[in-house]
């Protein structure tokens, strides 16, 4: 069979696929919008393929290659798949899952479990980017050795796929190996199994960045099973499953329900979500699905790119933390014994370091208080397996990735906002525990008071954020009213101000005699080794004292001096020096390095000092240069969602520079009108009249028909529903706001 005739086959199913997605209701479908394909070119690292907002399960294409660029399995620049993946990360800087992977094939093919070099592999698929579709929830592409269409859409728990085979396929067929791997992961054990005529079941432990990650699964096919090929070396198994037939229409089904804890887990899964199931009925359940999902922010706009842009990064901060307990609630914990989610659904993937900065204060306002709170439990969880609080939980283990105890801000923050379902006392008593550990360098930092460069590496870095994080214990305990706990952590808020240098005007490595390190260099930014600083520089670091900013500023000479020291930040000269420079340090204006987090909250740091308006002319020229509606679209790793959540939120006109403390400092909106539907069933209008590329600047700012002369708006207000309106000009207020700067050191919703 010709190629133009496999393709005309494949143009019909992708022609009712295509309609099934776009069937709308006389309404607008905000998931037309999204375009998965964004982050997957240069460093982003996000994947194309299906998964729903939060879901157990992420059914994507894998290119097969180990590699910086190929954590989530994809990357753009490649043309080759080995198969669909079931598990996948989403922008994240260190690779692993890629999990039971799945080809559809047309012939038999000679198996060997021990090739781990894609070019060996028989079976490989090549794609074009021409004939592949991706939008919320579905993922097509055509495999052009074959001419078979791959189709995949998800459930929670369960991947679905439907292949159409070309007319005169001989032995429609699939292979299922188990014993690939990418990047860090490695099979520990695998099993396959013939359940009747048309199921298998099986597993795939492994270890890797996750060291104990274990994916039970059941496979159901709409074929029956005419024969199975199994080859196995050692652990490593791959296995080819011969269908008796394909249907009338040229197509095989599958459903592959995972689970981390049990094959009745698996099977539990495809039992609730794929009984007699109709592939088109899934997708279109899928769509509508992310379509309630972004329907929680809805904006006006006449730029077409803008709302692409807006709606695919509102789409990828729902992507993790993802859920991990299986379709009977059950899941692997991270002390490696089975658990049960008594009334709350576990998750995992809780990518911290990056996430506590926007997205997770994001979902505060738009998720359910159920999700929030379950977010919030499934930590706590967490604690209760292993005696500390996550810092990069991964597939239900602790990675111990990144530095900092990030879950404190994000435990706090819903604490302070009264978040229904979580215990304050409970969460303080986890909060102390972990933060009295000697791990970490912990045990250097309680007895300095700050971490000397001598005792430990990323000694400033880690300083600092352990400083904000102990000032988010703080407000945690001072809620609770325990007063001596809610002091002892506020003076460990202050662990930054040794580390300021005078001279310098950096926040520098102090060693235990009471010397900053030499030499010198604020540009230096070696990667996590030799360094004071992780993943950045002097530059880059300086500015995290997100709980006390009047308080760094109160450490230079003047206001002005600590202005022009910001202003250099975005000025200076965009080189980077050392002998690793980390390759996380993208999207630079100047020295501002948006592609990374330590980054994301500085040029918001204007409306402290005085000069608001340089504030939204450097959020709007971020938003400007970082953003794209390409492939490369997103400036550096997408880390979880967070780099989309920052735009989010700046696009909206505001956002959390200190995450856990109830307010929100004004940007400059890009949206003519934005309403925020809230998790607690209000409505927040964003209003930007007069607004353009060139009517960057705020004029005036009214909250509910009353002039604000202020350049924050608080938690409480957006909750109580209302409308913020902005008149915006070409020209700046340069009055509006000096005088009421954002308040430091205090969380205002206790």
């Amino acid at each position: 069979m010709s190629l133009i005739l496999a393709a005309g086959i494949v143009n019909i199913a992708c022609t009712k696929t295509s309609q099934t997605i776009n069937e709308t209701k006389n309404t607008e479908r905000l998931v037309d919008y999204v375009d998965p394909f964004i982050g997957t070119g240069e460093h982003g690292h996000t994947f194309p393929g299906a998964t729903l907002p939060y879901g157990g399960v992420q059914c994507s294409p894998v290119n097969g290659v180990s590699g910086w660029d190929w954590v989530s399995g994809y990357h753009i620049s490649d043309s080759l798949i080995i198969g669909f993946g079931h598990q996948h990360l989403s922008g994240t800087g260190i690779g692993d899952l890629n999990d039971i992977l799945i080809l559809p094939t047309d012939k038999k093919y000679r198996l060997d479990a021990n090739i781990q070099d894609r070019n060996q592999l028989g079976y490989t698929e090549k794609y074009s980017h021409d004939q592949e579709t991706a939008k919320p929830g579905y993922y097509s592409v055509l495999l052009q050795n074959s001419g078979i269409q791959a189709e995949v859409t998800t459930g929670l728990h369960t991947g679905f796929h439907r292949w159409t085979y070309p007319e005169s396929i001989k032995e429609p067929s699939v292979v299922i190996n188990l014993g690939f791997a990418v990047n860090w992961d490695g099979v520990q054990k695998s099993a396959l199994e013939k359940k009747n005529e048309n199921t298998i079941k099986g597993y795939r432990l492994s270890s890797g960045w996750a060291e104990d990650q274990r994916v039970y699964f059941e496979m159901k096919f709409s074929s029956k099973i005419k024969n199975i090929e199994v080859q196995k070396r050692g652990e490593r198994l791959v296995a080819q499953i011969i269908f008796d037939k394909v249907d009338n229409q040229q197509q095989v089904n599958a459903a592959v329900g995972i689970s981390s804890a049990s094959l009745e887990g698996a099977a539990a899964a495809i039992n609730q979500e794929a009984k007699a199931y109709d592939f088109d009925q899934k997708v279109r359940a899928a769509s509508d699905i992310w379509e309630n999902a972004l329907s929680q922010i809805k904006v006006t706009t006449k730029n077409k790119k803008e709302r692409e842009i807006f709606y695919t990064a509102l789409y990828h901060t729902k992507i993790a933390p993802v859920t991990h307990s299986d379709a009977m609630g059950e899941y692997k914990g991270a002390d490696h014994k089975l658990h049960h989610a008594d009334g709350f659904t576990y998750y995992s993937t809780f990518s911290l370091w990056d996430t506590f900065r926007a997205v997770h204060p994001l979902a505060t306002i738009v998720e359910s208080e159920k999700r929030n709170a379950d977010f919030i439990n499934s930590m706590l969880a967490h604690f209760d397996e292993t005696g500390l609080l996550p810092v990069w939980a991964l597939a239900g283990n602790e990675t111990n990735c990144m530095t900092g105890y990030h879950a404190m801000p994000v435990l706090a923050d819903a604490v302070l906002k009264n978040i229904k379902g979580v215990d304050p006392n409970r969460v303080l008593e986890a909060m102390v525990k972990t933060s009295m550990q000697d791990e970490r360098d912990l045990q250097a930092y309680k007895k300095y008071g700050f971490i000397p460069s001598d005792k430990g590496n990323e000694s400033v870095t880690k300083t600092l954020e352990y400083a904000y994080d102990d000032w988010c214990i703080a407000q945690v305990a001072k809620k609770v009213g325990d007063e001596k706990t809610y002091m002892k952590y506020m003076k460990r808020s202050e662990a930054y101000k040794p580390l300021f240098d005078k001279e310098t005007e950096f926040m520098r490595g102090l060693s235990t005699k009471g010397k900053y390190r030499l030499p010198f260099d604020p540009a230096e930014a070696n990667h996590r080794e030799n360094t004071d600083y992780t993943e950045g520089n002097a530059y880059q670091h300086s500015w995290f004292v997100l709980q006390d900013v009047q308080g760094l500023i109160d450490l230079y000479p003047s206001k002005e001096a600590f202005l022009k020291k910001l202003d250099e930040l975005f000025t200076a000269s965009s080189e980077l020096t050392g002998a690793n420079v980390s390759p996380d340090i993208t999207g630079l204006i100047g020295q501002y390095a948006h592609g990374n987090e330590p980054s994301h909250h500085i040029a918001y740091l204007y409306n402290y000092a005085g000069e608001p308006w340089k504030t939204q002319e450097k959020v709007r020229e971020i938003m400007d240069t970082q953003y794209d509606n390409t492939p490369e679209g997103i400036a550096g790793n997408e880390d979880c969602g967070q780099i989309s959540a920052w735009y989010v939120f700046s696009a909206l006109g505001f956002y959390p520079v200190n995450p856990a403390q109830g307010l929100y400092v004004v940007g400059s909106p890009i949206f003519e009108e934005a309403t925020i539907n809230t998790s607690n069933g209000k409505t927040f209008t964003v209003t930007a009249n007069n607004v353009s590329e060139k009517n960057k600047y705020i004029q005036s700012i009214t909250l509910n028909g009353e002039k604000l002369d202020r350049l924050y708006i608080t938690h409480e207000e957006i909750m109580n529903g209302g409308q913020l309106v902005f008149e915006m000009s070409e020209t700046p207020n340069k009055t509006l706001g000096i005088n009421t700067p954002p308040p430091s050191n205090i969380a205002i919703n206790i």
